[in-house]
C-alpha cells in the first residue's frame, strides 16, 4: 500500500509559494511497523519534501531508533556521540538525557518527570534564549507572551563526527497554553506568531535560492570551518537577538582552555550541501559553531565584475565570519518563510538535517511539562558540497 502525502496545514504568516515542496503530512501508515517499501517511499518523500509528518502514532525508543537508523545503516552513534554527560561546560549538558535502554534516543523538553522509559526521576529543562542571548525579553513584555527563537541549528556535534543525515522529533507530552509572538528584535520589526514551545524549520534550500548573484558565488564557494568542540568553545559567548549566530564580544572559550582537540578531527564543510535525490543545494551552516570561512578563487574564464572575494580568501577575523553568515542567512528566517509546526501529543516528525535549519521557540513555566524523545545518529559520510557544473553556474 503506497503512502499518502497531503501538505503541511501553513500558518497564515507563511507565503504558500515558498513551501510548494516543503513538508509533508503523512496518512495511513505507521511508521514503527511499515513495509520494506513503505520505508523506501518515506526516505524518498523526506528528500523531496524535507520534513514529514506523522500525526497520533504510537512509537516506541526502539521503534524510533530504527527508523532513524533505515536512512543511514552504517550509523551507530547518538550524533553528538557519548560524551555530554563529561561536558558539563556544554551548553548542551543541561538540555539532554538519554534514555538508558536506547542511548542514541534522547529526552528533551521541560519539567520533573518520573518512571519514563528506565529513569526513576528526571528534571528536563526547556532552552530558553534568556539564558543564551545576549539581551531579553523583558519579563514584563514576557508575561505578554512575548518570545524568541532560540538557536538556529542543525543537528551535529560538528567536531570528529559527521551531521546526521536526519532527525526524528516524537511528542510524548505537549503542554498546553496559548500561543506566543515571537519578536526577532533586531530592529526589523519582525515578529511571529507561534503555537507554545513549537518546533520552528526553515529550508535551506530557499535560503540559497535567496541570495543576489554575488553571495550565490561566495556560498558555492565557500567552505566552513568549525571551532574544536564547539558548544563548549560558544558556552561563554552569548546570542544574537534572532537566535541566528553568536555577538562578537571575545567571550568564546580560548582554544588552549578547551578539553583536548587534535586538528584532523576539525570539521570543515562545504557551505552548500547537495540532496541526494534532488541534487538541489541547501545552505547548510551552524552559524554559532563556525570559526573561518574559506573561500576559493573565483574559476577561470568567470566574470569577476562585482565578486566578493574574486581572488579567494580565507576570513579568520570571527565578527567578519558573523556578519558575512548573517547576510546570508537572515533573510530565510523572515516570518514568512518559517514554518511553526502546531505540536499534539504522538505527533512524529523527520526532517532531512542536512536540507533544513531549526530551533526551540517559546517560554515555559516549571510547570509545564514538554516531553520529547529525540533521535539522529552520526553520518557514516561527510554531506557532499557543488559539483564543477554548480560552480560554473553560480560562481
Amino acid at each position: 500500500m503506497a503512502i499518502e502525502l497531503t501538505p503541511l496545514p501553513l500558518p497564515p504568516s507563511a507565503e504558500p509559494s515558498k513551501f510548494e515542496t516543503f513538508g509533508r503530512e503523512v496518512k495511513g501508515i505507521n511508521p514503527g511497523n511499515c513495509t520494506i517499501e513503505q520505508l523506501e517511499e518515506i526516505k524518498q518523500a523526506l528528500y523531496r519534501h524535507e520534513v514529514l509528518f506523522f500525526h497520533n502514532v504510537v512509537l516506541t525508543p526502539e521503534q524510533q531508533l530504527k527508523l532513524t537508523k533505515a536512512f543511514d545503516p552504517d550509523s551507530e552513534i547518538y550524533g553528538h556521540g557519548g560524551k555530554l554527560g563529561s561536558e558539563k561546560s556544554s551548553i548542551l549538558h543541561s538540555a539532554l538525557q538519554a534514555i538508558p535502554r536506547v542511548p542514541q534516543v534522547q529526552l528533551i523538553g521541560n519539567g520533573m518527570l518520573y518512571n519514563h522509559e528506565g529513569l526513576a526521576e528526571t528534571r528536563l529543562k526547556h532552552l530558553t534564549h534568556k539564558t543564551f542571548h545576549k539581551t531579553v525579553v523583558s519579563t514584563e513584555d514576557e508575561q505578554k507572551g512575548f518570545t524568541r527563537f532560540y538557536r538556529w541549528h542543525i543537528d551535529a556535534a560538528l567536531y570528529d563526527l559527521s551531521p546526521p543525515r536526519v532527525t526524528t522529533l516524537y511528542a510524548v507530552r505537549v503542554p498546553e497554553g496559548p500561543n506566543q509572538i515571537c519578536r526577532y528584535d533586531d530592529g526589523t520589526g519582525d515578529e511571529l506568531d507561534v503555537p507554545l514551545a513549537t518546533t520552528a524549520f526553515i529550508s535551506g534550500q530557499t535560503m540559497f535560492q535567496l541570495l543576489p548573484p554575488e553571495l550565490k558565488s561566495v556560498a558555492v564557494r565557500a567552505e566552513v570551518k568549525y571551532a574544536p568542540h564547539p558548544y563548549v568553545w560558544m558556552a561563554p559567548a552569548r546570542a544574537k537577538s534572532t537566535g541566528l549566530g553568536i555577538v562578537s564580544e571575545g567571550l568564546e572559550t580560548p582554544l588552549d582552555q578547551l578539553p583536548p582537540w587534535a586538528e584532523d578531527k576539525i570539521k570543515t564543510h562545504p557551505m552548500l550541501w547537495r540532496n541526494p535525490v534532488t541534487n538541489m543545494l541547501s545552505l547548510q551552516v551552524h552559524p554559532c559553531g563556525a570559526i573561518e570561512l574559506i573561500v576559493s578563487p573565483i574559476p577561470s574564464g568567470a566574470a569577476r565584475e562585482g565578486a566578493l572575494y574574486p581572488d579567494g580568501a580565507r576570513i579568520t577575523d570571527l565578527e567578519e565570519v558573523r556578519d558575512l553568515l548573517d547576510r546570508m542567512q537572515r533573510p530565510a528566517i523572515a516570518p514568512n518563510l518559517v514554518y511553526p509546526h502546531k505540536w499534539s501529543n504522538n505527533d512524529l516528525i523527520l526532517f532531512h538535517n542536512r536540507g533544513v535549519l531549526h530551533t526551540v521557540v517559546g517560554t515555559l513555566q516549571p510547570n509545564q511539562m514538554r516531553v520529547y524523545h529525540q533521535c539522529n545518529l552520526a553520518a557514516s559520510d561527510d554531506p557532499t558540497g557543488p559539483s564543477n557544473e554548480d560552480i560554473s553556474q553560480w560562481a
